[in-house]
């Protein structure tokens, strides 16, 4: 797992987490370039 994924996962804003969660969770492999753009928003 990249370093990044705890803190975003972990992130006190949950809509930030939950857009990461649902991004990753669509992912066969992890794209972390994707994974960023969810949490910006």
């Amino acid at each position: 797992m990249p370093l990044v994924m705890p803190a975003m996962l972990s992130d006190p804003d949950p809509a930030r987490a939950k857009r990461v969660f649902h991004a990753m969770m669509e992912m066969k492999r992890l794209d972390i370039a994707a994974l960023e753009a969810a949490y910006a928003g």
